[in-house]
Order: structure tokens, then sequence, then C-alpha cells
């Protein structure tokens, strides 16, 4: 490393002046990765070493100015990704190796792409992108951490990543895009006649029980709101018992009132009073996408999931110009209401030679057949025909 940079390990975000983080991070509209979101996520204690998590953020200076940041946890396990490395852990169980703690980079909670080393215009981001490697690297070895892993990564980063000796694992999510669509109609005639008698029979369920969908978006979302979503979250999560993957805290909705407002999107299904809802979802926006996150409900409506998680959040994205819409992770059902199934990388580090052999050597195949089982989804799909 030149005698000009210096780097810093943090554990906390707090310790990154907030006005450089976001002039890094600003320019990708990514809101899951301001500085905002993944402090109020530490500060709510949602991400908190008792939890598994422990911020390990990476900085990069050039004399007093900041130049990369890498968004980076130790963790204690492997939940809250949506990538299951349960087969890794495994391995390293044979070999006799510890598993955990790994190096995670990867907004927390979150399965929404994005994932980079975050740098200055005009640097040269293939040197910064193997120096910053080089550096994680040696914390890894320096404290016996087995594996950095590097989830949902931008696709234009990954080859940076891949050049300085990252290995790729294709991972699988779903993709509404707009495809030249302006209105629900245009959405709806893109199916088959079958499936599109199936959608509206699924929104009249909805209505014939009485319940109507409003959005609320940013500064629409009246006070108390999120508190009620997260009631919706907890009360869902309770249904699933030990596996209902229960991770925001009370006060991260409590602070994402009002510090997070502006990239929300509430959609309220309600009898009457759109404060007073019956189910509700929560999503993620930036100018262009749409994520879906959460959702609850305290009825049994046939249909209201779909409509408040996938058609109401298609109308709303469609009359607002959002291009796309990843409506987060899993559920098959998700195919047959327009979501294509798409690749995205993660990339692995792994600091054991006989580990890294192993798993190298079977990545080609398990991505092969990765591909192949996204090719046979999108071929069922019920299009009149494929864009």
């Amino acid at each position: 490393m030149g005698t000009d940079l210096r780097a810093c390990w943090h554990q906390s975000i707090a310790e990154i002046p907030q006005a450089a983080w976001r002039d890094l991070v600003e320019p990708h509209d990514l809101p899951h990765f301001s500085w905002d979101w993944l402090h109020c996520l530490e500060i709510s204690g949602t991400i908190a070493p008792r939890h598994g998590w422990q911020s390990c953020h990476l900085s990069l200076w050039r004399h007093q100015e900041l130049i990369a940041v890498a968004p980076l946890y130790l963790k204690a396990h492997s939940y809250g990704e949506f990538v299951f490395d349960q087969p890794f852990a495994q391995v390293a169980g044979q070999l006799g190796l510890v598993y955990y703690p790994k190096l995670l980079g990867m907004s927390p909670l979150t399965p929404a792409l994005g994932y980079r080393f975050f740098m200055a215009p005009g640097e040269d981001h293939g040197a910064l992108t193997q120096l910053m490697l080089k550096l994680v690297d040696d914390l890894c070895q320096r404290n016996g951490i087995l594996s950095a892993n590097f989830l949902y990564v931008d696709s234009d980063w990954a080859g940076l990543a891949e050049q300085a000796g990252c290995a790729t694992w294709i991972q699988l999510r779903s993709q509404w895009s707009r495809n030249g669509q302006g209105h629900f109609t245009d959405y709806l005639a893109g199916f088959n006649a079958n499936q599109r008698r199936n959608i509206k029979r699924e929104r009249r369920a909805v209505m014939g029980s009485g319940i109507s969908l409003m959005p609320m978006a940013g500064d629409q979302i009246p006070p108390g709101m999120l508190q009620q979503m997260h009631g919706f979250y907890s009360a869902h999560c309770a249904r699933w018992g030990p596996w209902g993957s229960k991770y925001l805290t009370e006060g991260f909705f409590q602070l994402a009132e009002q510090r997070l407002r502006q990239h929300l999107v509430l959609f309220s299904a309600h009898q009457g009073d759109p404060c007073s809802p019956v189910a509700m979802s929560l999503c993620l926006r930036n100018g262009r996408q749409l994520w879906g996150r959460y959702w609850g409900s305290h009825v049994e409506v046939s249909g209201l999931h779909f409509e408040t998680c996938y058609y109401s959040p298609i109308a709303w994205a469609l009359d607002q110009g959002i291009e796309e819409f990843d409506p987060g992770a899993g559920g098959s059902h998700k195919q047959r209401r327009g979501f294509q199934a798409e690749p995205f990388p993660c990339l692995h580090r792994w600091f054991d030679s006989t580990l890294d052999q192993l798993l190298r050597a079977w990545l080609p195949q398990a991505n092969r057949h990765l591909m192949e089982k996204i090719n046979a989804m999108n071929g069922e799909m019920p299009f009149r025909c494929l864009p």
C-alpha cells in the first residue's frame, strides 16, 4: 500500500463520517447501503454481536479524504443472509476446520443486489479492489477466519473481484421488469389467457372481501404506520415459530419512521380506513427500482398476500415509472406472477488450501446446474411469449 494511503477497520459505521460515506455510496442509488440504513440497523440492536453480527467495515483514506469503503460484518452463523452456505460449513467440518466466524459483505438482512466496494470517482477501481481484498485476506489470516464472502454482488464489480481471485457462486433471484409496460392492463396482457383469469380471480377475491389497497410512500406515510408494520411483521414471523426469522427490532421501525421514510413504500390493505389496515407490506425504493421486504396480515383472505406483495406494488411501480421490482427471497409462486428467474453472483475467498481447492472444483458444476434450473423455470412461465 502506498505511503499516501491509510486503511482502517471499524466496529461501527458511526466511526466513518456520514457525509464522506454518502459521497461514495449515493451515486449508486442503493438505499440499503446508505449510512442511515446501516446505522439504524446497528443502533436499534438489530445488528449486534449478541445476534451474531459484528460490524467490521473497511475504509481506505488518501491523507484526510475517504476514497473507498467496504461494508463488512463478522458473522457467527449464516442466518439472515438468504444465501445458504451450510454445505460449505459441512465440508469445513469434515476437514476439521472451524467455519465460524466468517467475514461477510452484504446489506444485513436485505437480499438485494448491489454489493461492491464503494470507491471515489477517478480512482483505479481495479487496483483498489485488489488492495482492499489483500487487506481482507490479511485480516482473515491474522485472526484465523476461514472465509470472506460477498453476497448479492453488483455485476460490474464482480468482474474486478474475480480478476483479484474471488470464486463465483451463482444464485437465483426473481425480478419483474417493466419492459415497456405502461399500465396494469399491459402487465396482464403479457400472460396467457389462463393466467390472466387466475390473476383477475385473485384480485376479485380481495375486493369481494371488502378490502382495498392504498400505497403510502415517503412523506405520505402517516405517523405510527411503521409501528403498525412492525406488528404485522412480528405476527407473521411468529406464525412460523422457530423458523420465523424475526430479525428486525421494534427500534428499527421507530428509527425508520424518523430517518428512512424517503426510501419506504407501505401498501395498506384496509376495510375503510387506510390507517387501520388488516394487512400491510413494506417495500424499499430508489428512483428506478422497488424491493419487496416484509408483510403481515391479521385476516385470512384468498389472494391477499399476492395483492399486497405483488399486484399492488406492480401497479404502483408502473404508475411511478419504476423499471424493476425485486419481490424478495424465496417463493416459486413468483414466476407465475411475472417475476422471471435471474442469476446473480456471490463471491468467496477461503483461507485453507484444501477447502479452497474442493469448493472451487465443485462450483462450475453447481453453477451450471443452477443456470439449467433458471432456464427451466423461465421456460414454464405463463407468458404469451417471453420478452
